[in-house]
């Protein structure tokens, strides 16, 4: 027993060297080019290794930390991994709201986020707050028109309820006037008047609820732009480091700020670099907030709210949205957050419904409860491959800070359009990508329903255009586009074009290449027919006649297209 303990596992393989796994890998690339065929160079600029070893987390220094401990990269949590499943309610009505909020409550929902925008006085807040009990589910307010005078009024009312003892309040407010700054190009009043607004909130809080989060660095803006996920991080933390400095210039101390900053996350479908993009902005918010020389450890801990991307979502096909958020939950719970919202599945092109929502909600409880990814405090530590990525994007995320705040920081960034700019350059990489299908969308740009019809489903939404600054977007929205100009043509009482594929020869070439015209012109809507069985090239000719398709495409093996050559002339001369 105590040899088997001493043995440890696979003892009886030998051990192999990297210098011995890179010979074989050499070997069986037959000459290929290693770095083209292996090594896979991210959107950030990451260098991605096809294996990672022990050997690589040698230099890497929070390896050997625990959770709760400094840089706090494993998380604040010692014990499980339990975040907030969070639900939020556009609607602007607050007796709607309300209804909705306390039904969510019921079935597992444990905070809720209000759509704050038409709340003006104190019978819309009692109206939006009545049922729900504030001592334990925190309340998130959005889009409010003036959050220092619904914080005032939230206040006022809070004094009046039972169930209110100011050390419990728990929510935020999503008073972020950089934020704003960066999508419209200015502020809400003036930069001066913001961040006094930002110093009275503060002065309220500290006093009345001291563990209500009171500014949203809104990251899920470059996100949802096309940033990558170095971009992202570096401008959140920069937009951070603003409100860090403008408010200890007003007499704040680090204790009395950081806590109350709250950041929101948009996690994307690229499973393990999403990981490790949490786990590094954790570690380097620490580092920020170090530099103004806090006196409790704790409020160098990230707040982290995560929410579901918004770019790589998909109006066709939108059933696989519910795979994309599936993948974006189990990213942000292995991160490590505090709380997360889902968005339903057709938020993309309509008001979501109760089937969507029910969904979306049972998406993080599933994974919370069945697949108990709530159980084990940071799950990733140790991977070779997941503390390799952390360190790489923590490294790359902390060069662009530093460039950013060597230049002037935030607002000067802003102002300049370097922000928007270096936004701008990802997004043109990645559209490319999209359109040569190199970045696969399911069911947009890649394997589409072809009998689908969403142009009448469609509801009305807000113009992005309309924005002054940064533009969020969708990456297929190109895509989709082009397939609903075709269904527009078709309201019209026009006939869709025809794409007849003329298949003959070779079953597994003209399959493959019969696949790939399908999903090309597919990706526009248009009706595919593929050729039924023929005996002969000349058969073949007269069903591809009869077909009286706009498009024929010829689906053969290259030896065999010479032989198709006499087909394509002649119906090109009968047609």
């Amino acid at each position: 027993m105590d040899q088997n303990k001493k043995a440890g596992l696979f003892s009886e393989f030998p051990p192999i060297t990297t210098n011995e796994w890179e010979e074989k890998i050499l070997e069986d690339l037959k000459g290929a080019n290693y770095e083209k065929r292996l090594i896979w160079q991210t959107p950030e600029g990451l260098r991605i290794r096809p294996y990672y070893r022990s050997e690589d987390l040698e230099s890497i220094r929070h390896v050997k930390t625990l959770p709760n401990e400094y840089p706090y990269v494993r998380g604040k949590r010692t014990k499980g991994n339990d975040w907030i499943i969070r639900e939020d309610f556009e609607d602007e009505n607050p007796v709607d709201a309300n209804k909705k909020a306390l039904k969510a409550l019921k079935k597992g929902v444990q905070a809720i986020g209000f759509n704050a925008r038409e709340i003006t006085d104190e019978i819309g807040l009692k109206q939006l707050l009545e049922g729900v009990d504030i001592s334990e589910v925190p309340v998130n307010f959005l889009h409010a028109k003036n959050y220092l005078a619904l914080y005032r009024l939230f206040i006022e009312m809070l004094k009046s309820r039972s169930d209110f003892t100011p050390a419990k309040v728990k929510g935020s407010l999503n008073f972020d006037p950089l934020g704003y700054f960066l999508l419209y190009g200015k502020f809400y009043q003036s930069a001066r008047d913001n961040f006094d607004e930002a110093a009275d909130l503060m002065k309220l809080a500290i006093e009345k609820t001291p563990e209500f989060k009171l500014i949203n660095i809104n990251g899920q803006h470059y996100h949802n732009a096309g940033a990558n996920i170095v971009q992202e991080l570096a401008f959140s933390l920069s937009q951070a480091n603003e409100y860090m400095a403008a408010l200890t210039e007003k007499g704040f101390t680090a204790d009395e700020i950081a806590p109350r900053i709250q950041f929101t996350f948009a996690v994307g479908s690229n499973y393990f670099l999403e990981i490790g993009k949490l786990r590094a902005v954790k570690m380097l918010w620490a580092k920020i907030v170090e530099q103004y020389k806090p006196n409790s450890a704790e409020s160098m801990k990230m707040n982290i709210h995560a929410v579901t991307s918004g770019w790589n979502k998909s109006i066709y096909d939108s059933h696989v949205n519910m795979l994309r958020t599936t993948t974006e939950v189990m990213a942000a719970a292995i991160g490590g957050i505090d709380s997360m919202t889902v968005q339903p599945f057709d938020s993309t092109f309509k008001k979501p419904d109760e089937f969507s929502g029910r969904i979306a909600r049972n998406q993080q409880i599933v994974l919370k409860n069945e697949a108990w990814l709530s159980k084990v405090a940071d799950a990733a530590a140790g991977s070779y491959y997941i503390e390799s990525i952390t360190d790489a994007i923590a490294d790359a995320t902390w060069k662009l800070f530093v460039q950013m705040e060597e230049a002037g920081g935030f607002v000067k960034a802003v102002e300049s359009g370097f922000i928007k700019e270096e936004i701008e350059k990802t997004c043109q990489k990645r559209d490319m990508e999209i359109a040569m299908r190199k970045q696969v969308f399911v069911g947009v740009n890649q394997y589409p329903n072809l009998q689908e019809r969403m142009l009448n489903k469609i509801e009305p939404t807000a113009k992005l255009s309309d924005l002054g600054g940064l533009r969020p977007y969708r990456g297929v929205q190109v895509f989709e586009a082009l397939r609903m100009s075709v269904e527009n043509h078709e309201t019209k009482g026009f006939s869709i074009p025809k794409v007849y594929l003329f298949t003959y020869g070779n079953l597994a070439m003209r399959k493959a290449r019969a696949t790939f015209a399908t999903n090309f012109f597919g990706c526009a809507g248009y009706q595919i027919q593929e050729a039924p069985a023929i005996k002969n090239i000349e058969d073949g000719i007269e069903k591809a006649l009869e077909s009286k398709a706009e498009i024929i495409v010829f689906c053969s093996s290259d030896e065999e297209y010479t032989e198709m050559i006499t087909a394509a002339k002649a119906i090109k001369e009968k047609a």
